[in-house]
């Protein structure tokens, strides 16, 4: 399994400036390899090992290739090959792409030494030390340990739009050391849970609670007061760039307020419970619709459906993907549809006459696809009626902020 953890770094300036200057010579490289794979006979190139032999080359005809890590190079070279990896698979899927750009400097901020020339050292206390060759040594806050069974793969080092510094460490570990999960049989509406993922209430669980959203409306409202200030500034000026910094700096609080919050409520449900069900949305379509585009990126679902899968493989719980067409219509007792505009809030099925929240039957609908989607069917011994919450359990997002959990 392949994760990752990411550390605030605090460079000296002398080695901040090694390290812009290290970013901005792989940015060249980045750019080279670009030129040449647009320029040079493909059966010379064509993929990263084969371009990898190109590099003593480079460094005979452009010194300042020599002056950084050699693997580190290679990375950069390979990096290049795996984004026009991903473009020939979004065109595949039918989507519109053009050719990778040039990389100026505002756009390459970042450098990942990978297999070797890097060392973490120091790790006694809350503080430690990263050794980058032909770089320096980089204090960082240490606020989690690396575990002891995990391998580290790769280094990467990260200037953000702030100004600030952050090293992640990709990180491996044998699958034979992580927790295992239960078995499949075993499971159960005692002990699985279907999530109804929206906007109002971020998460509806099937068993009867739901989770608020963040209220961002401070941090917006700062934001464009801020905004409001750059756009008053002369371009390129210093008070321009000082101003940009703050409106990165607010733009940053709100990433770190979601993600916070995210990790959170997965660490909780993937702890909770041996099974979590959740829709496979389809988020940059729905983000391309009609109205309230801004709720939806600000929500981070796929963001937060990565985070419970990998949370799942580390703390030994199942958690499936199942398809979200149809959950919110179908009557979870009956299955029979019903078309609800999205202000209707209240499921009443016209054939049962099953009533609850909309969103508590979309869940209900995610938990019984999730145990087909493993084989199971629906427990002969739990029917759908004793699964019907009676009531619902409203948290408050500022309670998951601050507990750390649903259970605190």
């Amino acid at each position: 399994m392949e994760y990752s953890h990411r550390y605030h770094a605090y460079p000296t300036q002398a080695v901040a400036e090694r390290l812009e200057y290290h970013i901005d010579v792989h940015r060249q490289a980045y750019n080279y390899t670009r030129y040449e794979y647009q320029n040079v006979d493909a059966d010379n190139i064509g993929s990263a090992y084969k371009h990898h032999y190109r590099l003593p080359g480079w460094k005979d005809k452009f010194p300042v290739f020599s002056e950084v890590n050699s693997k580190a190079l290679q990375r950069t070279v390979t990096q290049f090959y795996q984004n026009l990896s991903n473009l020939k698979k979004k065109k595949q899927n039918g989507h519109k792409v053009g050719k990778l750009k040039w990389k100026s400097p505002a756009e390459y901020q970042s450098l990942t030494y990978s297999q070797s020339g890097f060392e973490l050292k120091n790790t006694s206390g809350r503080h430690a030390t990263v050794e980058l060759s032909k770089v320096g040594d980089i204090q960082i806050r240490y606020h989690r340990e690396i575990p002891d069974h995990a391998d580290i793969k790769e280094v990467t080092i990260k200037k953000e739009t702030t100004g600030e510094w952050f090293v992640s460490f990709g990180l491996e570990t044998d699958d034979a050391n992580l927790p295992e999960k239960p078995d499949v049989e075993s499971l159960n509406t005692n002990n699985s849970v279907g999530i109804d993922l929206g906007i109002l209430n971020y998460i509806h669980t099937s068993d009867g609670k739901s989770v608020d959203w963040l209220d961002l409306d401070d941090e917006y409202n700062r934001l464009r007061r801020e905004q409001r200030k750059l756009s008053r500034k002369g371009n390129g000026s210093n008070n321009y760039e000082k101003q940009r910094r703050e409106v990165a700096k607010v733009k940053r609080q709100i990433r770190r307020k979601v993600l916070d919050y995210q990790h959170k409520l997965s660490t909780w449900l993937v702890t909770e419970y041996d099974a979590v069900f959740v829709e496979d949305l389809n988020v940059q379509s729905m983000l391309q619709g009609d109205g309230n585009a801004r709720n939806k990126h600000d929500a981070a679902w796929r963001q937060f459906i990565t985070l419970l899968e990998y949370k799942g493989d580390l703390y030994g719980c199942h958690v499936v993907q199942v398809e979200a067409r149809r959950t919110t219509k179908e009557c979870a007792q009956c299955g029979v549809e019903t078309a609800k505009p999205i202000w209707v809030r209240e499921h009443s099925c016209p054939s049962c006459e099953f009533e609850c929240d909309r969103d508590a039957n979309a869940s209900l609908n995610v938990l019984q696809s999730g145990f087909q989607e493993l084989g199971l069917g629906w427990p002969e011994s739990t029917p759908v009626e004793t699964a019907l919450p009676t009531d619902t359990t409203q948290v408050s997002a500022k309670r998951v902020i601050e507990a750390g959990s649903l259970g605190a």
